[in-house]
């Protein structure tokens, strides 16, 4: 019952990004902003707890999500073929910039933390 409440969860904040995008015309996709929003809101551990749940349920599940994509990439091998190069390009650029960036914000983090700990 916990994993179905956190799905709820999920999805009204999902719902909520998707409002404020829709309202304030923001260039962010909805449901990057409805994470956005669930952030602060997990410390409380009334919405920590069923969300943690519903994200280890789908997390178990994840292969499952990928079968669609499969698909999709088999009935447009035409596309793959003519633009692999340019999508293997962005994707590994993408996962870089990704990767670098985790570790920027984890770096300022954990001397934040240091410096905390010293003061404190």
């Amino acid at each position: 019952m916990s994993g179905l409440r956190g799905l709820a969860l999920l999805l009204v904040f999902q719902v909520a990004g998707e409002g404020v995008v829709h309202a304030l015309a923001l260039p962010f996709p909805g449901p990057v902003v409805g994470m956005v929003l669930l952030l602060p809101v997990l410390r409380w551990a009334w919405v920590r707890e069923p969300v943690g749940a519903a994200a280890e349920f789908l997390l178990g599940h994840l292969s499952l999500l990928f079968v669609p994509v499969g698909v999709g990439v088999i009935t447009h091998l035409h596309l793959v073929s003519e633009y692999g190069v340019r999508l293997l390009a962005a994707i590994v650029l993408s996962t870089w910039i990704g990767m670098a960036t985790t570790a920027l914000v984890l770096r300022a983090l954990l001397r934040r933390q240091a410096e905390s700990d010293s003061h404190g």
